[in-house]
């Protein structure tokens, strides 16, 4: 099977310390035989959810616009790589909006009760959180975690993994760290091959 990856940059701040470590994540990826695809959020026309719940009687999100086609994008991928830097001990607002939009496939699981994801389809499907922090703190990334969280939980993809590098004030950015980048790319090739080994179900029966 092609194994089809999909980034997501939640950064303001283009080819900056996180997408540079998304993108080491995704290149592993592709060495390993997945279709890759990124998306940057920030060049992106899109509201956040406004609270209306109409979602909550419909299943569908009324608001029509740039993410329409993210999420489209989402429902087709088997691996999720989200990435987002940590400003103000958090995510950005950019990958917040995302996550806030992803109400109407809550709506639809818990309300609606018509949508439903198998411990085998989210057993195919993997979500990886990417973060950096200049601070070297080991909790800097812990008010991040809930809400990554909730979104692989609603979009129904198992929380696999994370690739976090913080204390990059103290290594000059991400180029800097001894580490990180070379970890990001065998992540990136490691989650393909084990869904890669995965046989398909319909192919057992044969």
């Amino acid at each position: 099977m092609t194994v089809n990856v999909l980034g997501i940059s939640g950064s303001p701040r283009r080819h900056g310390n996180t997408e540079t470590l998304l993108d080491a994540v995704l290149e592993g990826a592709r060495e390993a035989g997945a279709d890759v695809e990124k998306i940057v959020l920030r060049p992106l026309e899109y509201a956040s959810c406004q609270g209306c719940n109409a979602c909550h009687k419909t299943g569908v999100c009324v608001l029509k616009d740039e993410l329409t086609e993210v999420f489209e994008k989402i429902g087709d991928a088997d691996v999720i790589v989200l990435a987002s830097p940590i400003y103000s001990m958090g995510i950005t607002a950019e990958a917040k909006g995302l996550i806030d939009r992803a109400q109407y496939l809550w709506a639809r699981k818990f309300i609606k009760k018509n949508l439903y994801y198998t411990a085998e389809h989210i057993r195919r499907h993997k979500g990886i959180f990417v973060s950096t922090a200049g601070l070297g703190w080991e909790n800097v990334f812990d008010a991040a975690f809930p809400a990554i969280t909730a979104f692989f939980n609603t979009t129904g993809f198992e929380y696999w993994d994370n690739v976090i590098a913080n204390d990059l004030d103290r290594y000059g950015g991400i180029a800097g760290h001894p580490t990180a980048l070379t970890e990001a790319r065998e992540k990136g090739r490691d989650v393909v091959a084990r869904l890669s080994g995965l046989q398909d179900p319909e192919d057992a029966k044969t």
